[in-house]
Formats: structure tokens, C-alpha cells, sequence
């Protein structure tokens, strides 16, 4: 069971719609990386400057992004090793939805696609993959596609 917080920092609405496409897949995510303790964390959605101001503090990269992960573990396997039943805080979600509509059109996809997809792909940060290296980039493109098969979309989006 995935406990979500969302903190929307915007002037734009979330909504429930896209709350529930969220949770659905993060929760889905979870079940396929076979994390069976309850699990915490949080989305926030942010304004492209909070979004920098962020980038720049914690990446030392001064420009706006899509999507930030702050994770607690370093990876998949210490998060399995926790105590069965011990609820687990996973991290931070930061969600630029400004830049998540333009990408979805540049995409030609909807902006839920585009948010459910960011979401993942955050997700499988605070599991501790990475796509820094290019078999790195495999692996979390891989979990990520298993995730979006798993829901019922295009793995290939």
C-alpha cells in the first residue's frame, strides 16, 4: 500500500483524475519492483523557477527540468531488505507540469500520459536506477516500459 502526499505549489489543478493515474501507476511500479512494505512519498508539482532554484541547489545544474527525484535509498536492494511490515519512506516527487505540457505535445501525447510517464520514470529514481551510464539507461528504460505494459499503455511511448 503506496501512502502519496501531493503538494501542488501552482497555480495550475492537479485534480483527482490525475491523482488517481498517478497513484495507479507508482502503486503498479511498486508491485512489479516486488516492494511489499507500505510505502510513503511525495508529489509535488512546482513552477518552472521552483523547479530550477531546485536543479541548480541539489544537481549544481542551473536550468529548468521536468521532473526531480529525491530518494532515501541508494537502491532497489536496501528497500528489500527492510523489515517486513516496516513502512518505508521512498522520497520526493518533483513535478514541473509547465514543462510536462510541452513535452507532451512536442510528444504528441496527452499531458496525463506525460505526468503518469514522468511519474515512473521518478519512481524507478527513488528505487535507485539511474541513466547515467548507457546499460544503466536499459535497465530503468526496461522497468519503466515493464510498468507502462503493466497499465495497460504503449511501452514504447
Amino acid at each position: 500500500m503506496l501512502d502519496i502526499d501531493f503538494i501542488n505549489e501552482t497555480d495550475w489543478e492537479a485534480g483527482g483524475e490525475l491523482e488517481a493515474r498517478i497513484r495507479r501507476a507508482l502503486n503498479t511500479g511498486l508491485e512489479l519492483e516486488e516492494v511489499s512494505n507500505p510505502a510513503e512519498l511525495t508529489v509535488s508539482f512546482v513552477s518552472p523557477e521552483q523547479i530550477r532554484q531546485l536543479n541548480a541547489e541539489y544537481r549544481d545544474t542551473d536550468r529548468e527540468t521536468d521532473v526531480l527525484s529525491f530518494p532515501v535509498y541508494a537502491s532497489i536492494g536496501e528497500i528489500l531488505e527492510i523489515e517486513a511490515g516496516v513502512p518505508v519512506l521512498l522520497g520526493d516527487i518533483i513535478i514541473n507540469p509547465y514543462r510536462a505540457r510541452e513535452q507532451a505535445e512536442e510528444y504528441g501525447q496527452s499531458f496525463e500520459d506525460e505526468v503518469e510517464y514522468l511519474s515512473i520514470h521518478s519512481l524507478m529514481h527513488l528505487l535507485g536506477y539511474d541513466h547515467m551510464q548507457e546499460d544503466e539507461k536499459r535497465v530503468m528504460r526496461d522497468h519503466e516500459k515493464s510498468v507502462l505494459a503493466a497499465l495497460g499503455e504503449d511501452p514504447d511511448r
